[in-house]
């Protein structure tokens, strides 16, 4: 049972797929014992990072019910996600639960103008009875993202700009006053001087619209910018998480301080992003095939333990970290100094 009081609550949610054939193959645990909750009463940006391959793509498919877990529940406002069977049920819950997607020229079609996305958004969910009674519903969404219907208006994606398109998909995400929104790399594929447009975007949202967001993201820089929490994911792990100031200003878990470190210094130029310098190939597939801690191969601090058992989430302050440094293993109970 979920907690009352919660707005979203993962329990200890796990992901298995097959890979290969069904003789032989291998199991592979996209998501692992993962858990959090959001609180209903109390908006807020919680973030999901972590490097290419770190699982967040799958748990973001987990909590949008697009994907069943192979152990543990997801509920919703109190309702377990795998009960949700009937097409009224599940078009109730997207209702309260809107995507953004990482490319925006991906969300529309080239051949179709944008206002119909929200126009045809606004009547599939039951907000406006037709599409005269919608102008004013659609209208409203295209305010609250700092743009109007009369700029919109009969245009095609490619007539309008990456931060408009960008902002267009998250007002289409508004029209059915959702609860919760979940954001997936939105940044990413939008150019450096609009970035930010973005994220401020986001911030304003749970400010004056009282959503809650999750942010998927490799850009720490962001997060750091718009977040109140953040889950550092690695291999299907949430590793570290708690309050965006608390883990990415003092790092405890040595694959938090590796992501922080890779972070390039602004320069002028546009430079490499921080991911592409830890770019994995085979070292994340037998990462994640690993027994025990699955940072251990790169990890500097590594001792015998790490490699034989999982660790286990150890509560330090504010904070909670998957790591043997902290228990009494090491004789630590805070991080070096």
């Amino acid at each position: 049972m979920s907690e009352i009081g919660k707005l979203l609550d993962v329990q200890q949610v796990t992901v298995e797929f097959h890979i290969g054939d069904l003789m032989g193959g291998s199991r592979l645990v996209a998501v692992n014992d993962v858990s959090f909750s959001l609180e209903k009463e109390r908006p807020e940006i919680f973030t999901l990072a972590g490097e290419s391959g770190s699982g967040k793509t799958t748990l973001s498919r987990l909590l949008l019910n697009d994907l069943q877990p192979t152990r543990g529940k997801v509920f919703f406002e109190g309702r377990d996600l795998s009960t949700i069977h009937k097409r009224s049920e599940f078009k109730e819950f997207m209702k309260k639960v809107q995507p953004v997607f990482q490319n925006p020229f991906e969300t529309f079609s080239p051949l179709r103008k944008v206002d119909a996305y929200l126009f045809d958004t606004a009547l599939n969910f039951g907000m406006a009875p037709n599409r005269r009674a919608a102008v004013e519903i659609v209208d409203e969404a295209l305010q609250a993202v700092g743009l109007s219907l009369e700029e919109v208006s009969n245009r095609y994606p490619h007539e309008i700009s990456g931060g408009q398109t960008q902002r267009v998909s998250v007002a289409r995400a508004l029209i059915s006053h959702p609860r919760l929104i979940l954001a997936d790399e939105p940044v990413s594929m939008v150019d450096a001087s609009l970035r930010m447009e973005i994220v401020n975007l986001f911030r304003e949202l749970r400010e004056k619209q009282n959503v809650s967001i999750i942010y998927i993201t490799h850009d720490l820089a962001t997060a750091y910018y718009i977040s109140d929490r953040i889950g550092i994911m690695l291999r299907g792990y949430i590793v570290e998480s708690g309050p965006v100031d608390d883990i990415l200003d003092r790092p405890f878990h040595p694959y938090t301080k590796l992501l922080i470190e890779s972070v390039p210094e602004p320069a002028p130029k546009e430079r490499e992003s921080w991911a592409k310098h830890i770019s994995l190939g085979t070292t994340e597939v037998k990462e994640y095939g690993r027994v025990g801690c699955k940072f251990a191969g790169r990890c500097p601090q590594v001792m015998d333990i790490c490699r034989q058992v999982d660790p286990p989430d150890v509560q330090i302050e504010r904070r909670t970290v998957k790591c043997y440094l902290y228990t009494e293993h090491t004789g630590q109970a805070s991080p070096e100094k």
